[in-house]
């Protein structure tokens, strides 16, 4: 059934408005392309211009409002989310993709992040040291920046936002968001619940378009003074170089190659469960997801058949199913890219399922690929070690423990890793050994990432405390009420004579 499309418009400065162009573009359902989600702004400089003037205008008020008292805004703002929760996952859904299971995970993702960055409305504490020099006073402050510029991917359309807006609020900056093109109409109802809220007119403003137009002009604007991306490495790279030009601060979150090691004496039944809903939770299309599976020989075969049994009884289709587990992946652009990829496979590795895009069964209106297990994959093929970002998994059996951690540690990524064991010591080995951002002992890949180490982005850490590091600016400030001039090492020989 094809659903009537609403027409959207940016967020600039408290209004809503169309595209100075007048050109659109449309957003589509990946499980049904005849369902459009709506049309929207296919924007250009000129509205990132008039965005970046509008949040320009609201800093001074916004910054100078006490903490605390955006910390209150950010509670209402959660507690309204939380009453449209079923409204924001069941659109995400609809957009994205994803079972809807998971789009309530994805939205209370972003209630649980509102709340607690509400609270630090209260903690944005700063540092009092002692001074070497008397009658001096010596602490540090945290500032707001200005302006930020947050780019945002389709796979998360809801908690992302959450996790980058939020923090930058509650440290007294204003935001210029740009969504992802595939989930414009998760943003747009995502920020008229943020202005239900009581977030002032010109504080956070939306742009739709395409990366070429709005997220360029965003990363070159010379008034935005912070990004933070997430994203495919390649573009990542590129947002690093515009930005650079400008000195901008950048947070780059980036892609990963996640494995899951399950050891020969893994409680094998807990491994399966895991790997299945990391493998292929989200269709894969998380930078999380377990696209390595590194298994003990003494296991693997008895690991790999239970595997295919279990894949084989997942269901693909519409996530607003509730006998949906797996839904489609986000359009068939990436059908064609995953099917490229399964070519590789099969000249690399032996295929044990899947291998295909799924079109019977009621989903050739739809973007679906089977689940697809590689096994025997050898740990340099590069299904192996590229990103693929669908439901697509490649097992590789190890027998020693170095060469675990050689095979782990090979991809250019850092983001997740996992291990399977009864052993201690084997845990904490792998707390040693793997070198990522996040690490798992008997648990899956994938969860909120934090940050990754090599190409999974450059070195920032999203959604806790560190957030607000990256959100504010450390100000030094020294009080002397000696009463005279004191030059501090100059005079310090000084001062230790008298003190003598």
């Amino acid at each position: 059934m094809t659903i009537a499309t609403h027409t959207y418009q940016n967020l600039i400065g408290g209004r809503w408005v169309d595209a100075r162009s007048g050109a659109t573009f449309d957003s589509v359902s990946p499980a049904n392309h005849d369902d459009v989600i709506g049309t929207f702004p296919a924007s250009g400089a000129a509205d990132v211009d008039a965005a970046v003037e509008a949040a320009r205008a609201a800093f001074p008020a916004w910054s100078l409002m006490p903490a605390p008292k955006r910390g209150e805004i950010l509670f209402k703002v959660a507690r309204i989310l939380a009453e449209h929760k079923e409204e924001l996952s069941r659109l995400m859904t609809r957009e994205m993709g994803k079972v809807l299971t998971e789009s309530r995970g994805d939205v209370q993702e972003a209630i649980d992040v509102a709340y607690y960055m509400a609270g630090e409305g209260r903690r944005l504490f700063g540092q009092t040291v002692p001074s070497e020099m008397p009658d001096k006073f010596a602490m540090a402050i945290r500032r707001p920046i200005g302006v930020v510029g947050i780019i945002t991917p389709w796979n998360f359309p809801i908690a992302i936002p959450g996790w980058k807006l939020f923090p930058a609020l509650i440290c007294g900056n204003t935001a210029v968001m740009k969504p992802a093109s595939d989930t414009p109409a998760c943003m747009v109802r995502f920020i008229e619940l943020l202005m239900e809220g009581g977030i002032p007119d010109g504080v956070v403003n939306v742009v739709t378009g395409s990366g070429g137009e709005v997220g360029n002009a965003i990363v070159e604007h010379p008034d935005v003074r912070v990004i933070s991306f997430t994203g495919h490495t390649d573009t990542g790279v590129e947002i690093s170089r515009r930005a650079a030009e400008t000195l901008k601060r950048v947070s780059l979150e980036l892609g990963g190659k996640n494995p899951i090691v399950i050891w020969e004496d893994a409680d094998l039944d807990l491994a399966l469960d895991s790997a299945v809903w990391s493998a292929f939770g989200t269709s894969g299309q998380r930078c999380t997801a377990a696209s390595r599976l590194i298994v003990h020989r003494s296991v693997h075969d008895q690991f790999v058949e239970a595997l295919r049994k279990r894949v084989a009884g997942l269901v693909l289709g519409d996530g607003l199913d509730e006998k949906t587990d797996v839904g489609p992946v986000i359009n068939d652009k990436a059908v064609e890219r995953i099917a490229a990829y399964a070519a590789i496979g099969r000249n690399e590795a032996d295929l044990v399922i899947g291998g295909e895009a799924a079109r019977d069964g009621g989903l050739d209106k739809g973007s679906f690929f089977q689940p697809t297990i590689f096994t025997e994959v050898k740990p340099d093929a590069r299904i192996a070690m590229e990103e693929i970002f669908g439901p697509v998994t490649s097992v590789i059996p190890v027998e020693t423990w170095e060469e675990t951690v050689r095979i782990v540690n090979s991809v250019k990524y850092g983001l997740s890793t996992s291990l399977f064991t009864r052993d201690i010591n084997l845990a904490f080995r792998s707390i040693r050994d793997f070198d990522s951002g996040l690490g798992y002992v008997n648990h899956g890949t994938i969860g909120a990432p934090f940050g990754g180490t090599k190409a999974t982005g450059n070195g920032h850490r999203e959604v806790g405390q560190t957030a607000l590091d990256f959100f504010s600016e450390w100000k030094s400030v020294y009080i002397d009420y000696s009463g005279k001039l004191q030059r501090a090492q100059i005079d310090m020989e000084f001062i230790d004579q008298e003190q003598v």
